[in-house]
């Protein structure tokens, strides 16, 4: 693990250099594939260095984080253009690097938190420095205190199974079951207010609208994906309390999963509409995660996977329509069919496996997670049959509305996509639909 570390920890003077923009991404590009290369995990921790180690839910969200963070300065290109503080940018999306793959590579519960709640602090700035809205400083606040309010909680907790253990090693951690109501809740709480759970989910769609690109594809891609992460690691050793509790996060993961598609289905902005999206996905993801099957854990790892890939990829469409048209409104952006032919294609790709039609990742992850969802109770399969029908009915609207119709007549100029955009798409959806063939690397690691 360190060798990755060090390598991008060099990286990080690089940025501020003038005119290396290209080079950084270049180089985090290369060091994903050497990422990828190095996969010879099992589900137990291997290439172990100081407090860092990698299992498998650890592989594949530290390769997302770069796939992500590579596209992401890619989709940035506005900031390189018009040199909007480019270097700052990129020491800033270094450090977020940096620190989600330290976040997913601890072996060590109070690191977990200490970068978890760290990783806050760059996507933070994001926001606040790169956000083209007056109300982004609202939406950074929400962002903040939505998260801190429960990570003390949290910390308690985690010194107080440091106080009973004597060690806060998570392959130490899985011999132990807790009885004690109070560090369920102060632990769980963290992580549900990440996903974001429905009635504590309202920071995210607020977020994602005032973010810049690359604030938004981090939030989906990444940051929704902390919480899920934080689960699987300490569900473990909370097994019996969430044999006690667990229905209640799965009641309202459901019937919020409902809810929030009935949002989506009014909203008119593009990117409220596909962050909503995201809450409506999240939820089945815990709901799947908290019915403690082994299904349900390799459904939800899954999911977060092709969530991660398919929301950001759908967050780079609906930028790259609001670079040409200046607007993220479906009263604007409609038509788009004849404005931009070649994106169509890409709006469809992306769109359907939003409404997780095969052969993408997100099929499988739902199939899983409908399985365990409705084995662990039958009630559940009406909201779950509620939530797959809004499910295609909120993405069918995203993708008519924006690409059908009569083409806005304000808009004069012409303007087609470009090869970099083109390849971004390209490279949210190739994975998409290519690692369905591997997926027992999903679903092989508990």
């Amino acid at each position: 693990m360190l060798k990755i570390i060090i390598s991008i920890l060099f990286i990080l003077p690089l940025c501020l250099i003038y005119n290396i923009y290209w080079m950084v991404q270049g180089s985090l590009f290369l060091l994903s594939f050497i990422f990828i290369l190095m996969n010879m995990y099992s589900n137990y921790f291997m290439s172990i260095s100081y407090l860092f180690g990698c299992d498998m839910i650890s592989y594949g969200l530290i390769l997302l984080s770069f796939w992500i963070i590579s596209l992401m300065l890619m989709a940035s290109e506005l900031i390189y253009k018009y040199n909007n503080y480019v270097n700052l940018f990129l020491m800033n999306i270094i450090m977020l690097l940096i620190l989600l793959i330290f976040t997913f590579s601890s072996m060590n519960l109070f690191m977990f938190y200490l970068f978890f709640e760290s990783s806050l602090i760059p996507t933070l700035f994001l926001i606040l420095g790169w956000g083209y809205q007056p109300e982004r400083l609202q939406a950074g606040i929400y962002l903040l205190f939505y998260t801190l309010l429960v990570s003390l909680p949290m910390l308690i907790g985690i010194f107080y199974v440091y106080k009973l253990i004597g060690s806060m090693n998570f392959y130490l951690l899985n011999n132990y079951m807790f009885m004690y109501d109070f560090l369920y809740f102060s632990l769980v709480m963290a992580f549900l207010v990440k996903m974001p759970m429905f009635l504590v989910h309202l920071w995210l769609p607020k977020a994602h609208v005032e973010a810049p690109i690359s604030g938004s594809m981090i939030l989906a891609g990444i940051m929704l994906k902390l919480g899920g992460y934080g689960l699987l690691r300490v569900l473990s050793f909370l097994q019996i309390l969430g044999m006690k509790f667990n229905f209640i996060w799965v009641s309202i993961s459901l019937i919020g999963g409902v809810l929030v598609s009935l949002i989506c289905l009014v909203q008119t902005d593009l990117k409220a509409l596909i962050a909503y999206s995201s809450v409506a996905h999240m939820g089945i993801v815990l709901s799947g995660l908290m019915t403690l099957s082994y299904v349900g854990m390799c459904g939800s790892y899954l999911l977060m996977i092709a969530h991660g890939l398919c929301s950001s990829g759908l967050f780079c469409l609906a930028n790259i329509c609001y670079e040409r048209l200046g607007s993220r409104s479906l009263l604007i952006n409609k038509g788009l069919l004849n404005f931009m032919p070649s994106m169509a294609l890409w709006w469809f790709l992306l769109s359907s496996a939003n409404m997780a039609a095969p052969p993408t990742l997100n099929l499988l992850g739902e199939i899983s997670l409908i399985n365990s969802i409705i084995s662990w109770s039958w009630i559940s399969m009406l909201m779950l049959s509620f939530l797959s029908f809004f499910s295609a009915a909120y993405t069918l609207y995203l993708y008519a509305y924006s690409q059908h119709g009569t083409i806005f007549s304000g808009i004069y100029s012409f303007g087609g996509g470009l090869v970099r955009e083109f390849l971004i798409l390209f490279l949210h959806w190739f994975p998409l639909n290519l690692l369905i063939l591997k997926s027992d690397m999903c679903m092989l690691w508990l």
